[in-house]
């Protein structure tokens, strides 16, 4: 399964993705959203505020599209990311629930006008490294990853089947070049082929 190569499928995906994501953090308070993430160095407010406008990136290079304009997720790139992030994180749970609910919102109606337009210029990178009608699909990441980052109850084990069988393939092909070892590579390689445990989880870079 490919769900870049499906939007229709992967926003569905999606849609229900992020329904989850809202109904869990309908009634954070703003110690909830101050307290740590899983992520180092990341409350959940970070965490959340990341899901806006992320939300509001993927809806920016699809509304391009449609206009047949090749457009980036982040005019000023990773430091505008940065800096966006930074800037919301730290707002009262009220603030960032409803910001979060407005840019799932937008990006479900964005969602909605590709697909009665076919998906048009579905080529598009944008500058990245994915054509613009995979964004659906890499949206569904972000929401299923980051709410489990959350740490508030939802956990891999929930992850939806058609998700895992497009996102685990993605993420064994790039793992030999994340694992840093030549010794961990081969034990790695060896336990993969059942030829033996998986003693120590190999150390992977930042993915």
């Amino acid at each position: 399964m490919n769900l870049e190569s499906d939007p229709d499928r992967a926003s569905q995906l999606c849609f229900e993705a992020q329904a989850r994501l809202l109904d869990r953090v309908a009634e954070l308070t703003d110690d909830d959203v101050s307290s740590p993430s899983l992520l180092p160095d990341w409350t959940v407010g970070h965490v959340l505020t990341h899901l806006a406008r992320n939300a509001e990136a993927h809806a920016r290079r699809l509304a391009g599209a449609l206009r047949g304009l090749d457009v980036p997720k982040y005019e000023s790139g990773q430091q505008q990311r940065r800096s966006e992030i930074e800037a919301g994180a730290h707002r009262l749970a009220g603030e960032i629930i409803a910001d979060l609910a407005t840019s799932l919102s937008h990006l479900e109606e964005v969602f909605a006008l590709c697909a009665a337009a076919g998906w048009p210029n579905g080529q598009f990178l944008g500058g990245g490294d994915y054509g613009v009608a995979g964004c659906p699909a890499h949206r569904l990441r972000e929401v299923e990853m980051h709410h489990v980052d959350l740490g508030l109850g939802y956990t891999p084990l929930d992850w939806p089947d058609e998700y895992v069988a497009w996102d685990l393939p993605v993420l064994l092909a790039c793992a030999s070049e994340r694992i840093g070892s030549s010794s961990e590579r081969r034990r790695f390689m060896a336990w993969l082929a059942g030829r033996g445990p998986l003693e120590k989880a190999p150390t992977l870079a930042p993915w």
